[in-house]
């Protein structure tokens, strides 16, 4: 077939979008649909910035329509002078037309590609504007991006500001055109907090009584560190109020706030115009050297903390973050992203004027509440040596590595295949039980290591109690693929680990102990899917010598005795206390063999809010525990 001239397709307008949405907006899921809104606010968040705009509503009305308002100056709808089409019609159906290019309208801004409210009318079965502005009401409606109206006036206002409703195009978003009210309500909350005394109103008005909710925080980013920090349960939090910086150069403005809890995990989040830079960037470098520096000059000044580690050691980074909860907001009139998703910044110069700012401020804090400095250092201490411990502990297991099997635990019944895409491991609760799956098991695929004793709560201990723990080693010495910092995903030897433990309490609570520790240390093998819930019956069902039937909960046990009607009362019925009763027939029958099993798959479908929860679960009560586990776990069927 010929290549010529004619072949070259031209696409006009708003056709690219349509086209190739992905290109534009992610996909055309549910998160592509959600970013049809975020487009729009951030739109109204910008307004804010330039101190024109004090209150953005947000409304999902029925249909899966939606509106987003605000009080700004409102779109310009007078005459181009080059383009000859009404400023409101081209911001609307042009892709890089708008005003965030011309610095004089907007400082920064968070959508800087100039293609944002554009695609949402390219992506919409219809899109109305409506502005106010001038003492007029102007609107015009567009179907699939094309104008069906000129800019019409509609009636006279003293208000001002631009109203934006419209209905996602389903033949675009095939999966689904219905919105998610707590998605949404996240990053709403969000800009909420990282712009502070901007009110947010988020209304449900698909409801017969209408939901609503004002998000405002005059706190800003010192409140939003208060209630990330509220919500991972810790008793103990530092300073109190938490520490904020804030300060401008070159047009760049930085805004940090920051506090340290009794917990070991860093949540650092770090924000640009209001975009979530997942990845950091120059802006997070600045802040984690700024930090580093201040604390350490401070510890080479404190003889009483230096006797506390060994002679030449240093505080590191991930010393001195132990337990931070941090929001890093920086404004910056021209930033630079890394990649087209914009989850890191680039900036150059960005990193030197946190840095520099960090510095200054931080020491003149510290100097003023000297016992607050001593507090960050002694926790700053105490990680340091955790991790020094950690290490010794981890060449002595190297060692012993070398010369014990190559660290395979004395436990473990390993399978005979090497493959870990086919092999399995099985994490079996006690001796007993472990007798009867090794006796069961398919020993090519199949290995299997049993657990005894009470396990160790991760959640409440640093790094060298779980190296050094006789419980948790061998998991990691079976599992082949170190932990924490050192974990290596290639090198994991099976594919599928299950835990089996017993259908009662203690099970349960091992099962959570189990997941903790995977979720802090090993969170890569819950992402990929790799993480499973053995689901052993409850009860065996034999009437005679018929073939017997095993159930799994009290509900099915009462339909199978009402299917055998007049016989169920000659039915033997056996209730499981625990694996190690099953013989290793019967166990793996019911439970290990891949064409009769149940199993749950362990996921994670947002990291953030499963940490929160991993931190609710291993609190004081035991309910929360078996709440995660039911909630974070989902069916698998496992036909192999």
């Amino acid at each position: 077939m010929a290549y010529v001239a004619s072949n070259i397709q031209v696409l006009k307008e708003l056709e690219p979008v349509r086209k190739r949405p992905g290109m534009y907006i992610g996909s055309t899921g549910p998160q592509g649909l959600h970013h049809l809104v975020y487009e729009v606010v951030d739109n109204s968040i910008d307004e804010a910035m330039a101190g024109f705009c004090d209150t953005i509503t947000v409304a999902l009305e029925r249909d899966d329509i939606v509106r987003v308002e605000d009080n700004g100056r409102g779109i310009p709808v007078d005459m181009h002078p080059t383009e000859h089409v009404s400023a409101l019609e081209l911001v609307l159906t042009r892709l890089h037309a708008g005003g965030k290019f011309d610095k004089g309208s907007y400082k920064v801004s968070g959508g800087l590609h100039g293609v944002g409210v554009s695609c949402v009318n390219a992506l919409s079965t219809w899109l109305e504007a409506t502005v106010s502005r001038d003492g007029h009401i102007y609107r015009q409606r567009y179907e699939i991006g094309i104008p069906k109206s000129k800019v019409e006036v509609i009636g006279d206002t003293d208000k001002h500001g631009t109203t934006i409703r419209w209905k996602a195009d389903a033949d675009i978003f095939k999966e689904t055109t219905t919105y998610d009210y707590d998605v949404l309500n996240n990053r709403l909350r969000e800009l909420a907090f990282l712009n502070s005394g901007i009110t947010i109103i988020f209304r449900d008005e698909r409801l017969e009584t209408p939901k609503e909710e004002i998000l405002r925080y005059e706190g800003g980013l010192v409140h939003y560190v208060k209630e990330i920090n509220a919500h991972t349960k810790s008793k103990f939090y530092y300073p109190d109020e938490p520490i904020f910086i804030t300060g401008e150069k070159d047009g760049v403005i930085t805004e940090l706030a920051f506090q340290y809890n009794d917990g070991y995990s860093e949540n650092i989040k770090t924000f640009v115009n209001d975009i979530n830079t997942r990845d950091g960037g120059t802006h997070l470098d600045g802040f984690k050297s700024a930090l580093l520096y201040v604390l350490n000059k401070s510890f080479e000044a404190n003889e009483k903390l230096k006797k506390k580690i060994d002679k030449d050691e240093r505080l590191t980074g991930d010393d001195v973050r132990s337990g931070i909860v941090a929001v890093l907001s920086m404004k910056v009139p021209e930033p630079e992203f890394v990649g087209q998703t914009k989850d890191r910044l680039g900036n150059t110069e960005v990193r030197s004027i946190v840095d520099a700012l960090v510095k200054e401020k931080l020491t003149i804090f510290f100097e003023l509440n000297p016992q607050i400095l001593e507090k960050v250092l002694e926790k700053a201490v105490a990680e340091a040596s955790a991790r020094i411990a950690a290490r010794k502990a981890k060449d002595a297991s190297r060692k012993k590595t070398l010369a014990d099997s190559f660290g395979k635990p004395e436990k473990l019944s390993d399978c005979s295949l090497k493959d870990p895409e086919i092999c399995e491991v099985y994490i079996v609760e006690g001796d007993s039980a472990g007798g009867s799956a090794k006796k069961g098991r398919d020993s090519k695929t199949q290995a299997i290591l049993p657990l005894w004793g009470k396990m160790l709560n991760v959640e409440k201990v640093a790094a060298d109690k779980v190296v050094n723990n006789d419980k948790l080693e061998p998991v990691i010495a079976t599992l082949g693929a170190g932990f924490g910092k050192d974990f290596n995903i290639e090198k994991i030897r099976y594919h599928k680990i299950i835990i089996m433990a017993d259908a009662d309490v203690d099970g349960s609570h091992i099962r959570t102990l189990l997941l903790t520790f995977f979720f802090r240390y090993m969170p890569e093998i819950i992402e990929r899917g790799y993480v499973y819930l053995a689901m052993p019956p409850l009860f065996k069902i034999q009437l005679g010598k018929q073939k017997p039937i095993y159930v799994y909960t009290d509900e099915e046990k009462a339909e199978v005795l009402a299917s055998l009607g007049e016989n169920a009362e000659k039915a033997n019925v056996q209730r499981y206390k625990g694996l190690g009763e099953m013989s290793g027939d019967q166990l793996w029958e019911t439970t290990m063999d891949p064409a009769n099993r149940k199993m749950k798959v362990v996921t994670i479908p947002d990291a953030e809010a499963a940490d929160a929860i991993f931190k609710v679960c291993m609190g004081e009560e035991v309910e929360p525990r078996r709440k995660f586990i039911e909630e974070n776990a989902t069916y698998a069927n496992l036909d192999v």
